[in-house]
């Protein structure tokens, strides 16, 4: 076995890592859903230490809470499913792994636990870079489908983080 992971997973986080050791960057990641899919995809690649820095597995609200400072009020008053907590996330790894970039991923990756709001397949990201305004939020939510696996839904929220933590080369 060549990798643990799919080749389309191995192959977008080995960009990730390219183009982030090429710029500099260190990267962090606060999963919920996923619960470590993202960072292990970065640690499928070799000299990922160079880049990759710590991951932050908070697939509880306590552990949103305990682990990156989350606040009580804003999981209870959006739920752990919302970009309010995505932020919250992907600020909580930064901060805490004083790292470049985070990024975060939080949904419902079924097949239960979904509602009329947020239905399975909803899945929110968020991205926080040292340097940047809070204000400047990039977040956004987005929805695989109820009818996907809970497994196809991991996959594509994993691949939609990495492409996240890819460096922006229109700055």
């Amino acid at each position: 076995m060549l990798n643990l992971l799919p080749d389309e997973l191995v192959q977008l986080a080995k960009k990730v890592v390219d183009e982030n050791r090429k710029a500099g960057r260190r990267l962090a990641v606060a999963e919920s859903c996923t619960g470590g899919l993202v960072a292990g995809a970065l640690t499928e690649i070799p000299g990922s230490s160079d880049v990759f820095e710590c991951g932050f597995s908070t697939y509880s609200d306590v552990a949103k809470h305990k682990v990156l400072d989350v606040s009580e009020d804003m999981l209870e008053t959006f739920g752990a499913v919302s970009i309010a907590v995505a932020w919250g996330m992907a600020q909580g790894a930064l901060e805490k792994s004083g790292c470049d970039v985070a990024v975060a991923i939080t949904g419902v990756a079924g097949p239960g636990g979904g509602t009329e709001q947020k239905p399975v397949g909803t899945v929110v990201f968020a991205k926080a870079e040292k340097g940047k305004s809070t204000d400047d939020v990039v977040a956004d939510s987005y929805s695989f489908g109820a009818d996907k696996s809970r497994a196809e839904i991991r996959l594509q929220a994993a691949l939609v983080a990495l492409e996240l933590l890819l460096p922006d080369t229109s700055e």
